[in-house]
């Protein structure tokens, strides 16, 4: 059904404008909090950067496309099923201002409908235990690189007065904060990518999981787009709560944050760039004084992050079910 089709790849451009819209705040959150640029001006550039990194390889598109189901036994409703659960969680925690993972949300969404679908026969587990353990690992990475590098940064230039400091590592932050918005592109703009490449094979109209350069363009458009809705509340969450920053903090959290997920782009792996520049903000902060981060606004976003599998796992489990039952296959 053409039609049906068409709703997948609508379903799965607004997942990317939400992405983008929810995690706006990875990129900018810093560079707005220390005031270096204003809001507008950091989210035309969050949005600049993140349509330039999704055209940088589409290495984590093929991850999501066979690593987590079957793309021979995917159904449409599976896949309606899973952007569904991923859209409404990323639309509450939008709300709630959570910074939590979309990327695991998204993948929570597959599992829960391909086993309310068919059954855990049709999860890849190996390809699963990879992805998981990616998504697991990367926030550990940017907790100690983000302490390492504050700390490396800190012995040659923590002598100079907090006013040079201030006024070059504003201008530094500008740089970090486009290589972060670059690297979220090229992780994040993909997950939708893979999607819409799953269901033109599950189709008939594409015969591998290469994905056309149509849907890269749209997928880009797309997270561009929701960049420049801001995710005000989630910034506020990242930049002011949990941690009082400085250009200097802001561009240590930055830098960190986009060399993790810019390996992992590199090695296909699909990280949460959510999870990785929060970690790095906390291990920036550590570097001050461990009560310099206030940890019970840390405590709740890892609460958060606790729930975003099981949640999205359940309402795609619930959500294939009712449509399966009303014959929507």
């Amino acid at each position: 059904m053409p039609e049906v089709l068409v709703l997948i790849i609508v379903l799965a451009v607004f997942f990317d404008i939400a992405n983008g819209w929810h995690d706006c705040a990875n990129a900018i959150a810093t560079v707005v909090s220390t005031k270096v640029l204003s809001p507008v001006q950091a989210v035309i550039l969050a949005a600049t950067m993140n349509i330039a990194g999704a055209f940088l390889t589409t290495a984590v598109a093929k991850t999501i496309g066979k690593g987590i189901v079957d793309p021979v036994a995917i159904t449409n409703a599976v896949l309606i099923s899973a952007l569904l659960s991923a859209i409404l969680w990323n639309l509450i925690t939008i709300v709630m201002g959570l910074p939590v993972s979309s990327s695991h949300a998204l993948v929570g969404g597959l599992v829960g409908a391909a086993v309310a679908h068919g059954g855990a026969a049709l999860l890849n587990i190996g390809g699963i235990m990879k992805i998981l353990l990616s998504l697991l690992l990367s926030p550990l990475f940017g907790l100690v690189i983000g302490y390492l590098f504050m700390k490396i940064i800190l012995h040659f230039f923590g002598q100079l007065s907090p006013g040079v400091i201030g006024r070059y590592f504003g201008r530094l932050q500008i740089v970090s904060s486009s290589f972060m918005a670059f690297g979220h592109g090229s992780n994040d703009a993909q997950k939708a990518m893979g999607i819409i490449t799953m269901a033109l094979v599950a189709s008939g109209k594409i015969k591998t999981l290469d994905v056309p350069t149509w849907v890269v363009l749209t997928c880009a458009l797309a997270m561009g787009f929701g960049t420049l809705f801001g995710g005000w509340k989630i910034i506020k969450t990242l930049g002011h709560n949990m941690l009082k920053l400085e250009p200097i903090h802001g561009f240590a959290a930055e830098t960190s944050s986009a060399g993790i997920i810019m390996a992992a782009s590199a090695f296909g792996m699909p990280v949460s760039t959510t999870h990785v520049v929060s970690t790095a903000i906390l291990g920036v902060g550590a570097t001050r004084r461990l009560s310099a981060v206030r940890w019970g606004i840390a405590g709740k976003i890892v609460m958060a992050w606790v729930l975003t599998l099981p949640v999205c796992i359940l309402m795609a489990w619930g959500i294939e079910t009712i449509m399966t039952y009303y014959h929507f296959t």
